[in-house]
Parts: structure tokens; sequence; C-alpha cells
């Protein structure tokens, strides 16, 4: 088994997730079983108790692991799914430690960072190779190189290398800034952080370099003799308008042959065109499409974050270029709406995704609202399905006050109400990893919308929620015209809602963003996408 091992360096956001993902695709395409894993410095033991707005959007796998929302850019490159062995977080490798002290594992001895943490990291790292009969595996370390929360990680690094030279490589990703009062591209950022990752014990062996613009042939001779490295091992990077075209771009400038050439292996097999021809989509793509999201883990100080519903935009943009369609996404804080519900006007779709708590969600039912009396495509996406509910019982059933008991536990009718089991494990704090989480599957009713565009009769969705819809409700919503389209196979939970006089109005317990890829978009996001391309913005 090869690893090679993906680090940054100078500015955190600088790519790695992408590059990762890319290295991984270039490498499957070359013929190779390919997984990767994220090494994440935080000492939370999963990502399912950190801030949005903090950290970004929380990616559920199949299995239910709550994780980074880099695996979501690794799933979606390599279409394939993953399961809990591709994330490790700091946390969950000293946790593993202490247990293992706690169970005599270690037969006595005194338990130190080095040696002990550094051989459960590389535990993992082999782990995640094996449960997928990999030929490579592909680790991402979190946070910049210098930083003291990921140097166990590099450590694993410089002693696996150590132990056996040709089977490990490694690639820094490091910026090179153009500063607006100079105009000039200053290489010397990059050359500091290669440095550093020198005085961790290591050497790059190929060097990803980030910036503005393309690297030119004076940059890379300047970078290749400050870090010792071939020129055709410095791979420009650029920026780019898609995501999606960096594998194509790294591919152009031979990186797989460089990777696999210091790992002694060789390309069995050359196959992008998939990958090619849907990025020539993007590029075709000429009709505009206008998508509102609102939500409220945007906003942060002057800055808007997108990563928060990072899958939702990605899930967007998968469905509208298949259907030759560019789509132009707004990004709306609901307490912004509630104030002005005008400025949902001249979008041909609207989107309220997950989220939990009180903040601006009258906003959000403001929103779904005008969706549904304004006959606006509107997809709804687990709290987004709730918040439909919640509006629709207010204003279509009469029952004012009607609420979620998340939001309102004294409701007279509550529409939306916790999971029987969910409760007892809130009284007893257990918050980590005990929501209702993964893949679980859905029976789908004949005659419906969603029914059509999945064209089957059950379907897998991975779902993050502890509350749910209130069945004592369910026949006066089905009178008044709601349809229960979606079910667990038992009938007890509603996992899909739908209105049958509206262009699109459906709304999941689940998160279908999770699933869509960029070679296979989600058929309830064609469906919306399709819906709002026929409406005329007023």
């Amino acid at each position: 088994m090869k690893y090679i091992f993906v680090s940054g360096g100078v500015i955190s956001g600088i790519g790695k997730g992408i590059a990762t993902s890319s290295i991984a695709l270039l490498l499957k395409s070359a013929g190779y079983k390919v997984t990767p894993i994220k090494m994440d410095p935080y000492l939370n033991v999963d990502a399912g108790t950190m801030n949005p707005i903090e950290h970004g959007e929380v990616f559920v796998l199949d299995d239910g692991t709550e994780t980074d929302q880099d695996l979501g850019h690794y799933e979606r490159f390599l279409n394939e799914s993953l399961n809990k062995n591709s994330i490790a977080t700091q946390g969950s490798i000293y946790l593993s430690v202490i247990q293992k002290e706690r169970n005599l594992e270690y037969d006595g001895e005194c338990v130190d960072v080095v040696t002990y943490v550094t051989e459960e990291i590389i535990r993992r790292i082999k782990e995640a190779g094996r449960a997928t009969n990999a030929d490579v595996v592909v680790i991402e370390i979190g946070g910049t190189t210098g930083e003291y929360q990921n140097i166990l990680f590099l450590e694993a690094n410089r002693l696996m290398k150590l132990k056996n030279p040709a089977d490990v490589a490694h690639v820094h990703i490091t910026y090179l800034p153009i500063p607006a009062s100079i105009g000039e591209m200053k290489s010397k950022p990059a050359q500091m952080s290669v440095r550093d990752l020198n005085a961790m014990g290591i050497q790059p062996d190929v060097i990803l370099a980030r910036s503005e613009k393309p690297l030119d042939a004076s940059r890379i001779k300047k970078l290749s003799i400050t870090t010792g490295l071939e020129p055709e091992d410095i791979i420009s990077a650029p920026d780019v308008d898609s995501i999606y075209k960096v594998p194509i771009g790294f591919e152009e400038q031979n990186l797989s042959a460089r990777l696999l050439s210091k790992l002694g292996l060789e390309k069995k097999e050359k196959d992008l065109k998939k990958w090619r021809a849907f990025v020539e989509k993007i590029d075709a793509a000429k009709d505009v499409v206008k998508i509102a999201i609102v939500g409220k883990y945007f906003a942060t100080g002057a800055f808007t974050l997108a990563d928060s519903y990072i899958s939702v935009i990605e899930a967007i943009k998968h469905a509208a270029w298949l259907q030759g369609l560019k789509p132009e996404i707004t990004w709306l804080d609901s307490g912004k709406v509630l104030d002005n519900v005008d400025v949902l006007r001249g979008f041909q779709g609207v989107i309220v995704p997950g989220g939990f708590g009180s903040r601006d969600i009258e906003g959000k039912i403001a929103t779904i609202k005008y969706a549904r009396e304004n006959k606006i495509p509107y997809f709804g996406l687990c709290y987004g399905m709730q918040l439909a509910v919640v509006e629709y019982a207010r204003d279509v059933l009469g029952l004012p006050g009607a609420h979620t008991t998340e939001v309102d536990p004294e409701t007279k009718y509550p529409v939306i109400h916790i999971m029987p089991e969910q409760e007892k494990r809130l009284l007893n704090r257990e918050y980590g990893a005990t929501m209702r989480l993964g893949a679980w599957e859905c029976k789908l009713k004949p005659g419906t919308l969603v029914r059509s565009l999945y064209g089957k009769e059950e379907i897998s969705e991975r779902h993050r929620h502890r509350f749910e819809f209130n069945n004592d409700f369910m026949d006066q919503f089905m009178k008044k015209g709601l349809t229960i389209s979606g079910t667990s196979p038992d009938g007890r939970l509603v996992e899909i809602i739908e209105l049958k006089d509206h262009p699109f109005f459906v709304g999941t317990q689940f998160h279908p963003e999770l699933k869509s890829r960029p070679l296979s978009p989600h058929p309830l996001f064609v469906g919306f996408i399709t819906a709002a391309s026929q409406i005329t913005p007023k």
C-alpha cells in the first residue's frame, strides 16, 4: 500500500480538500483503488458539535459519521461513498489512546504523546486503506504547517517515510501572494512554508503552488532552487472559476505521473473522459436560473460564508449544469427576509436548508409562505421541511401558533415534535453523535412527484435530525391538501411532503444534497431546477 500526505502552508483555506480530492480522482483514473482520509487537528471527537459558521457544513456519511465538509468533496470527486475510516479528529485519536490505557492494553506502560499517539494515527491511516483494499491512501492534514495542532500528524508522516521511504510521498500546498501595492507575485511565503515543513523532518516531493494567476518560469525556477525540487515537481495551481477544473489543470502538468513515479507505480490506464465531458457542460451552460438559499449560517461579522451549506450549493450546480443551465445562487439571511419579503422577488426557486434553533426562524417561515402563495418552486431540506409543515398548519389548517417544539415547547399545536428516543438523550445531555444519523430507507407513494423523479419505490437517504412530523396531525394535513409522499418503510416516520397544485413544493426530512455527485446529480435537485427554469422571474 502506498501513502500520499497532503499538507498546507501560509494560510488556511488554501484548498487542501480540493487538492486531495483531485489527486484521488487522478490516481483512480490511472487505474488504482484510492481512499482518502482527513486528519483533523480539532479535539472534537467528530464534527457534529461544531458551529457551522466557524467550521462549515457537517457532512454525514451513510454509516452516520458526522464529518468535516472535505469528505463531501472526496465523495463528489471520487463518485464513491466513504465510511467512518475516512475521518480522524485529534480528539477521537486521543480518546482511543485513553480508552486503551484504561483497558490496560498498553500493559502498564507510561503512555506518552510521542509513540502512542503517533502510532494510533498511523494505525488509523493504514486501517482506512485496509477497509477498502486500497492501493493508495491520500491523507489530508488539517491546518497549516508550523501550527502545533498538527505536529503529531506530521510526525506520523515522518515516521512512515523513515520506515518505508519508497511507499510514502508528500504534497505540500503553499501560497504565492500578489500584493496589490506591488503587483508582483512573491515566492518568499512559499519558501518559508517549505522551510517549516523541513524543520519537521519532511521534504515535500511535490509542491502545489496556489496563486491568483499561473506561475511563470521565473517563479518556478526560484522555488525549485530554494526548495530543492525539480521544476517538474512544482505544479501551478491558479484560481479557477470552478473547483471541478482543478484535476484537469493538474493533469495537464503531469501531476499523477510524477506522483506515481515517486511511488514506483505506473499508469494502468488513462480515463478522465467522463470528468472532462462534465467540465465541458460547465462552460457550455448559458441560460441563467436564479436560486435563493435562505438560511441563518451565512453571516459572520462583515463577511458571508457559503461553506455552511456547501453541499446544497454544489447539488444545485450539478443539477443545473446537467440541463445546460448556469445557476445564479444568492444567499439570503433569513432575518432580512422577515424585514422585507420582497427581497425574494426575481428568484425562480427558493431553498430553505437544514439548521437548528429559533434564531430568525420566522424569516424562514415567511419565505416558505411567499414561495407557496406565489407558486415559486420551493425545496425544504430537513428543517426546511419541518418549517413548511409549520407554515401550512398556521395558514392553511388555521392552527394559530402551530410550531415545532424545538422552538416552542408549550405550543398548543406541536405539528413537529421530538422523537421519543431523542428526548431521553437530551435530558441526559447526550448531544454528540446521538441524532438520527446516516442512511435510512424510505418508501415512496405511487403517483407522487418524488416517486416519478426517483423512478423507483424505495430509496435510501442520509439524515441528521432529532425532531419529526407529528402523526397526530396527519389526517388534518392530508384533508387540506398536503401529500405525504414518502415515509419510513413501517409508515411511522414522515420523510417527504409535497403539494400537488404547485410547480414544485417538496420538503424532505433527510438531506438529499449529501448524495449529489457531479457525474450523477440528485434527482430531487434535478426536478427542482427543472421547475425553476420554467418560471419567468417577476
